[in-house]
């Protein structure tokens, strides 16, 4: 997913964020397909600051990578808080980076229901000191619309915490 000139912006000032606190960042996405850490990894330099990112697609990758319990997607589903906030859990404990951003969505265009339409994308960012912070958003648009859109979000919510 190629970064627009604001992703791109907004990408360079968490990079320098990060830097004035010797900071590394860590990224764990599903519905984005690594769309964040791409936004990142297109500033020149990030490797100072971005220790990396998983694609955890499948519901077995997040169980397997980032230790999401069965149970949980079993009884919440992927695209929840709980998901996000055990994806975020298990990132920062595998990564030791000190901030990281966790996404869980619904692109379309199949895939969403009345409870979680397609759009429907949950967030979850956190600190290694256990601040947590986790929002859902509904998107509008086309599938690269609504990835497009939660890249940016996901990028926002990293500087409301730096």
């Amino acid at each position: 997913m190629p970064s627009s000139s604001a992703v791109l912006q907004l990408s360079s000032l968490v990079g320098e964020k990060l830097l004035a606190r010797n900071w590394r960042l860590a990224t764990a996405e599903s519905c984005t397909g690594g769309g964040v850490a791409a936004a990142i990894t297109a500033v020149a330099g990030s490797s100072a600051w971005f220790e990396y990112g998983i694609v955890s697609y499948a519901n077995q990758a997040k169980e397997k990578l980032l230790q999401v319990k069965a149970t949980t997607l079993r009884q919440e589903g992927a695209v929840s808080q709980s998901v996000v906030e055990e994806m975020l859990a298990g990132l920062l404990l595998l990564s030791h980076a000190d901030i990281a951003v966790t996404v869980s969505g619904i692109a379309g265009p199949s895939g969403g229901s009345a409870e979680k339409p397609v759009g429907t994308v949950w967030f979850a960012w956190g600190l290694t000191t256990g601040a947590v912070y986790s929002q859902c958003m509904h998107f509008m648009g086309d599938r690269i619309s609504i990835q497009e859109q939660a890249v940016e979000y996901a990028l926002n919510g990293l500087l409301k915490f730096l």
